[in-house]
C-alpha cells in the first residue's frame, strides 16, 4: 500500500462510540498501517469500519498477498489489559488528546494515558539527556524542573535512567509527563518503577504502542518524536555526539518548537552533543530563567530560584560505589562534599573509596576540595 494522497470529502472525528475506539485500533494495529497511513484512510473512507473493509482489496492491488486486518481477539485483549493496568485511550481529534500534537503529520492517532491526562492541556518543556549522566547534569536537570515546574511548566521526558529520571523526580509536585518506548504498563529500566508508579499517581505515563509491549531498540526514536511534539522547547542537558537526545533536538526543529542545550566542558564527551547544539544555534541554558525567556509568550521576570534537590538514591559500596564516583566525575572539578550528597554517601564511606580510585590515577584531586577525572 503506497503512501499517495488521494482527494476526500471525508473530515477525520474522533470516536465516539465502544465499537468506533475498537475499529479505530484494529485498523491501527492491522499490518503497514501506521500513523499516517491511518489518517490518509480514514480521509479516504470516512470510517475505521469502512478502512478495515477495504484494507484487503487495497492490499492485493499492492501485490500483498495473504493480508489479514488485525483479529478482533487482539484488540479484545489489549482493552482488557488496559482495563486491569487502569489505562484510558486518547483519540486524535477528541478533547483530552493533546492539542500540541494535532499539527504532526506523523502524530500518534492514539495514546494510551494512565494518570492524570488534563497535565497534556498545560504548557509544557520537555528534558531530555545522557543515561550515563554526570553528577553535575544530575543536578542540573533537578534544578531546572524544580524551577520550570514553580513557572507553571509541566516537565516531559522519557523515563530512562540518567538526565530523564532527575526531571521526572524533580517535577513529581509541579506535573511530570513520561512517553514511554513499550507499552504504558511496562516498566523500563525496572530501577525506575517506583518512581513510574509515583508519576502514575500524581503525573501521566503515555505511549503509543499496545499494552503490554517490552521497548525494543526500534521503538526509542518513534517515542523520541512525541516528547518534542508535546513541549513547547526541548532542553538537552547532557548528550554525546551521537544519542538519542539529538534525534529528539532534530525530532524538536522539524515541528518548529525551540531548542535549548546545557553547555559542558570540552573534555567530557557527555557534553560534546549539547556543544554541537549551541554551535549550531541552540539556545544556550545556564538557569530556568534562560528556558523562560526562550519562549516569547512567558514573562521571564517571574523566575524563582531553585529549590534544594530532591532525596538521592541509597548508596551503593564497594565496586558499585566506584563506577558511581566515577560516573558523577568530569574533567570539570566538582566539590568532594557535593560527591558525597549526590551519592547520598558518609565521608567515611566514601573516603577510602576515593582514595582508591586516586592510588590508580583515575581521579585526581584538585585546589580547594574539587575532585575530577584523570585527564
Amino acid at each position: 500500500m503506497t503512501e499517495e494522497q488521494l482527494s476526500s470529502f471525508h473530515p477525520t472525528l474522533p470516536p465516539t462510540t465502544e465499537e468506533d475506539r475498537f475499529s479505530w485500533l484494529r485498523l491501527l494495529r492491522s499490518r503497514k498501517v501506521g500513523p499516517a497511513t491511518f489518517r490518509r484512510l480514514l480521509r479516504e473512507h470516512g470510517s475505521a469500519q469502512n478502512a478495515l473493509a477495504a484494507l484487503p482489496e487495497m492490499a492485493r492491488a499492492a501485490g500483498i498477498e495473504g493480508y489479514e486486518i488485525c483479529p478482533p481477539g487482539v484488540i479484545e485483549a489489549e482493552l482488557k489489559a488496559a482495563k486491569a493496568a487502569n489505562a484510558r485511550l486518547l483519540c486524535l481529534g477528541s478533547a483530552d488528546f493533546p492539542g500540541a500534537l494535532n499539527d504532526l503529520s506523523d502524530a500518534p492517532p492514539m495514546l494510551w494515558a494512565i494518570g492524570d491526562a488534563s497535565l497534556l492541556r498545560k504548557p509544557c518543556i520537555a528534558m531530555v539527556g545522557a543515561r550515563n549522566c554526570s553528577s553535575l547534569g544530575a543536578r542540573m536537570a533537578r534544578g531546572l524542573a524544580t524551577d520550570l515546574g514553580k513557572q507553571g511548566f509541566v516537565v516531559v521526558s522519557g523515563l530512562a535512567r540518567g538526565i530523564d529520571t532527575s526531571a521526572h523526580m524533580a517535577a513529581l509536585d509541579t506535573g511530570t509527563v513520561a512517553v514511554m518506548a513499550g507499552g504504558v504498563d511496562v516498566i523500563y529500566p525496572a530501577e525506575n518503577t517506583d518512581l513510574a508508579k509515583n508519576i502514575a499517581e500524581s503525573g501521566l505515563r503515555v505511549s503509543e504502542q499496545p499494552m503490554g509491549v517490552t521497548p525494543q531498540a526500534r521503538h526509542f526514536p518513534r517515542r523520541n518524536r512525541i516528547i518534542s511534539g508535546l513541549a513547547q522547547a526541548v532542553v538537552v542537558v547532557e548528550a554525546a555526539a551521537k544519542s538519542g537526545s539529538l534525534i529528539t533536538a532534530r525530532d524538536a526543529l522539524d515541528q518548529g518548537r525551540e531548542v535549548l542545550a546545557v553547555p559542558g566542558h570540552p573534555f567530557d564527551a557527555r557534553a560534546a552533543g549539547c556543544n554541537l547544539l549551541i554551535r549550531d544555534g541552540a539556545t544556550l541554558v545556564r538557569s530556568a530563567e534562560d528556558v523562560v525567556e526562550a519562549l516569547p509568550r512567558q514573562q521571564a521576570d517571574m523566575f524563582e530560584a531553585p529549590e534544594p534537590a530532591t532525596e538521592p538514591d541509597p548508596a551503593p559500596s564497594g565496586a558499585a560505589l566506584h563506577r558511581e564516583i566515577l560516573a558523577r566525575l568530569g574533567p570539570s572539578p566538582i566539590a568532594e562534599d557535593q560527591l558525597i550528597r549526590d551519592i547520598a554517601a558518609t565521608a567515611g564511606e566514601i573516603g577510602p573509596a576515593l582514595v582508591d580510585l586516586e592510588l590508580d590515577g583515575r581521579i585526581q584531586r584538585q585546589p580547594g576540595g574539587l575532585l575530577s577525572l584523570t585527564a
